[in-house]
């Protein structure tokens, strides 16, 4: 079983294990960030169809908490693997252009243990700014739940 295969059913298993998801939903609404997007260019990332048809659906991400940006803000970013350096800490060439910015349903003190999170949520997409941080996303996951996968 290849790797992707394995992170794939620790997502669906964990998932399943919390209550997050049916069965039969839990394998269609699946995201991984390496079907993001379909390439990018000079101007930008091109979203992947896949990534398309599933705005406004619920969807289900395997990834990893970064640093936040402050105590107190009302969401997480989601990154493909472990990051050390929040986005405002450092330069744009540290931190990863494919990331999902997490609205959880609920407030939490969101742990730095370097282990993976499933996230099961609604699919926003299009350029949306904070309104208090001015962070700016492309892929957000809205009224989220976050379990930790082990």
């Amino acid at each position: 079983m290849t790797q992707p295969d394995r992170s794939r059913r620790r997502v669906v298993a964990a998932l399943l294990g919390a209550g997050l998801v049916r069965v039969a939903a839990a394998a269609d609404s699946t995201l991984a960030f390496k079907e993001l997007y379909d390439g990018g260019g000079i101007l930008g990332f091109t979203l992947s169809a896949k990534t398309r048809s599933l705005a406004g659906r619920q969807v289900q991400v395997l990834g990893y908490l970064a640093p936040p940006l402050k105590p107190d803000v009302r969401f997480f970013v989601l990154t493909r693997a472990p990051v050390s350096l929040c986005p405002f800490c450092n330069s744009d060439a540290d931190w990863p252009s494919d990331i999902i910015v997490v609205y959880p349903r609920e407030r939490a003190d969101w742990g730095q243990d370097g282990l993976p999170v499933a996230v099961s949520g609604t699919l926003e997409l299009g350029s949306k700014v904070d309104r208090d941080t001015g962070f700016v996303s492309l892929v957000r996951v809205v009224d989220a739940t976050v379990v930790t996968v082990r």
